[in-house]
């Protein structure tokens, strides 16, 4: 089994946006699109290429760590995912299409995000890091991207990110 995430060298860490409506500051800190080259299974639909991503984001969102974008403009999609009426995935392409930026998330969200999931030097993918606890956690899956999108792996997803959300707030 490969570990099928693109090389480091190829993923773009968290762009700085030259302007995004008012807002000249925007942090991205993944994007399917970056997923669906280099060793991406030509099988699959391109939206396999934003599950790890949405199962993140849809955590965060579901665990008051939600941006304003997500708590007022598109306060009714999040009620539907957290009614589960909508997979992760499915919800992250239409919302948030396909990208994982800053306004994803509040303040504590990012703290934990750059912590966790990326900085400026890219994507983690050491020990603890989110990459890695997905890797171990799916390492039955064919690839990464093999990962269904549904409740049952939010469910998988969400215990591991718990566990180093409250490390991270313990300072360990």
């Amino acid at each position: 089994r490969s570990f099928s995430f693109r090389p480091l060298a190829d993923i773009r860490p968290l762009h700085q946006a030259t302007q995004v409506g008012r807002r000249i500051d925007l942090l991205k800190y993944d994007d399917a699109s970056w997923h669906y080259g280099g060793d991406f299974p030509p099988s699959l639909p391109e939206s396999a290429g934003a599950t790890h991503i949405a199962m993140f984001v849809s955590w965060a969102v579901l665990n008051g760590m939600a941006g304003d974008l997500h708590t007022s403009e598109f306060s009714e999609d999040r009620e539907k995912l957290s009614r589960q009426e909508i997979a992760p995935g499915e919800w992250f392409l239409s919302i948030c299409d396909g990208k994982f930026t800053d306004e994803d998330l509040n303040s504590d969200g990012q703290q934990f995000a750059a912590a966790y999931y990326a900085d400026e030097n890219g994507l983690h993918t050491a020990s603890g890091s989110y990459l890695a606890d997905y890797d171990h956690a799916f390492s039955a899956s064919e690839t990464l991207y093999h990962v269904p999108d549904t409740w049952g792996t939010q469910a998988i997803v969400s215990r591991f990110i718990e566990a180093r959300l409250a490390s991270w707030r313990n300072g360990s």
